[in-house]
């Protein structure tokens, strides 16, 4: 640009109007509107030729956030007289839930996640799309209602037993930054639970409203696998966001799978999204794929079923010595690939539970996050 098209620009004055205009052309992907109607743009400020507004979507997990904010700051940057754009990215997660419910009063989103049947990774997706969460600036809590095999503390680092208020309510321990319950940690070592269905219906009353959670944008519910008293306790005391479903690719697993899907339509409980687990093996060493137990086939079947496929988790040796240390692979560096499947996986379901709030058409908002 010449001096004199230069000093033509910066001498042109710039208006909140044409600032607002410039951003209504940028779209949220999942909403399908742009981000002005949605009320994402705040605090437009023009100082001479530097333009500052702030973006607040939905979940601190976007996982477009990145490409909104180049893109924001492009068609800015493109307006007559402006010189610099400053965008301060933040978030503030959305609810359906009613505020003044007796159970879970300050969690905005309740998330369960479930298999048709055992052995499918369930608890491990559970622990680290709660970690992948946390990391991306949510607060987060993960209650571990799979009594018969409590092993959500065991994938989490352990921790102590949680302390109580001087009201009687439990404190959920902080592990990874994420607050747990569960039910391990209540149980003498070598010994099974062995209960009816009124007593399972007590324990999920109990962690549901005897447990001090606190604000929480997502409480992550690892549920036992196949479709029992604990799944229909749980969908009758509190109306849940929605269900994530885990499983592998393979025919048997899909076809249990389905079980569980049919199960929570009965319940009136959305079904946020599938996720293939164990989809895939690369070695370590050449970077040979292997499809060990087939792959595709949880997206297939979400096709078939018109429900949204949240992505794949490779299987992977690193996955099972971390969770064994009790270190969610979630918490390793970006780079990860197999804490990048984690995270992508996570970003598709705050997306989807954002879809589900906005569909419910009562919108309400936590306190801003900035993101960094």
């Amino acid at each position: 640009m010449n001096a004199t098209a230069k000093g033509a620009k910066s001498n042109t004055m710039v208006t909140e109007r044409a600032v607002l205009e410039a951003l209504a052309t940028i779209q949220d992907p999942d909403l399908r509107r742009d981000i002005v109607s949605l009320g994402f743009v705040r605090d437009v400020q023009i100082d001479g030729g530097t333009v500052r507004f702030a973006i607040e979507l939905t979940t601190p997990a976007c996982p477009v956030r990145k490409q909104m904010e180049e893109g924001a700051r492009q068609v800015v940057a493109a307006l007559p007289g402006v010189e610099q754009v400053e965008v301060t990215m933040t978030s503030r997660v959305t609810t359906s839930r009613e505020p003044q419910s007796s159970y879970l009063p300050e969690v905005r989103n309740t998330v369960a996640v479930a298999s048709g049947k055992g052995g499918v990774g369930k608890s491990t997706v559970a622990a680290n799309l709660a970690v992948a969460l946390m990391r991306a600036g949510a607060r987060v809590g993960l209650m571990d209602a799979d009594v018969y095999g409590p092993c959500i503390p065991k994938l989490m680092g352990g921790g102590g037993a949680p302390q109580q208020t001087e009201g009687g309510k439990m404190i959920p321990p902080l592990m990874h930054g994420v607050k747990i319950m569960s039910m391990a940690f209540f149980l003498p070592k070598n010994e099974a639970v062995v209960w009816r269905g009124p007593m399972l219906h007590k324990m999920v009353q109990e962690f549901l409203g005897h447990v001090e959670w606190g604000e929480l944008d997502y409480l992550v519910i690892d549920l036992p696998p196949g479709t029992g008293d604990i799944q229909l306790s749980l969908c009758q005391t509190i109306p849940l966001t929605g269900a994530v479903i885990v499983s592998t690719p393979q025919d048997v697993a899909l076809e249990v799978a389905s079980k569980a899907i049919l199960m929570f339509n009965k319940l009136k409980t959305p079904i946020l999204g599938i996720v293939e687990n164990m989809s895939y093996y690369a070695c370590s060493q050449c970077g040979h794929r292997d499809e060990i137990f087939g792959h595709g086939g949880a997206k297939a079947a979400s096709e078939k079923a018109e429900i949204p496929f949240l992505g794949e988790i490779p299987l992977d040796p690193y996955i099972r010595r971390t969770s064994d240390e009790g270190r969610p692979v979630a918490m390793e560096p970006a780079d990860s690939p197999v804490a990048k499947a984690f995270h992508e996986v996570a970003g598709a379901l705050a997306a989807r539970i954002s879809i589900a709030n906005a569909a419910a058409g009562t919108l309400r908002t936590a306190p801003v996050v900035v993101m960094r």
